[in-house]
């Protein structure tokens, strides 16, 4: 099943079940899948809609960061449980290791030698994981190796 399918029959399931919070987090999520269809006049692909599901759940963990910086305990439980529901829609994240790996890969593949070549490298690497590794993440680990 597509993935928006799932989404939307599983907004029904919850808007039944009277699921409050997953009922308001999937609204949010499938308004922000509609917009992106507007974007591009057009129905998106389960990549284009598995990237706003990524962007909306980084979207979730830069809120949480900030929100407890300013001392909002509440409002960061409240991004954490939309954070929740997100993530049961993306693939399994990967480990910091199957990063270094793919990493490596793309390195050699691109022949980068050097931090100035970390424009070639990072956008092959993001292509690779797709939504399961985070971007800051990636570029962490291209650096290190990079520079190292």
């Amino acid at each position: 099943m597509p993935l928006k399918e799932r989404l939307q029959g599983d907004l029904k399931d919850a808007m039944r079940q009277g699921d409050k919070q997953r009922r308001d987090t999937l609204r949010l999520v499938l308004s922000s899948l509609h917009n992106a269809e507007i974007e591009v006049r057009g129905e998106l692909d389960e990549d284009a809609v598995l990237g706003v599901l990524t962007k909306e759940a980084k979207q979730r963990r830069e809120s949480i960061e900030e929100f407890r910086k300013g001392g909002r305990e509440e409002k960061a439980a409240e991004e954490e449980a939309e954070l929740e529901v997100i993530s049961g829609y993306l693939p399994e994240a990967l480990s910091r290791e199957e990063v270094l790996a793919t990493a490596k890969e793309v390195i050699q593949e691109s022949g980068a030698s050097s931090m100035k070549d970390i424009g070639k490298v990072m956008p092959a690497l993001m292509q690779r994981l797709q939504g399961r590794a985070d971007g800051r993440e990636a570029s962490e680990v291209v650096r290190e190796l990079l520079s190292g």
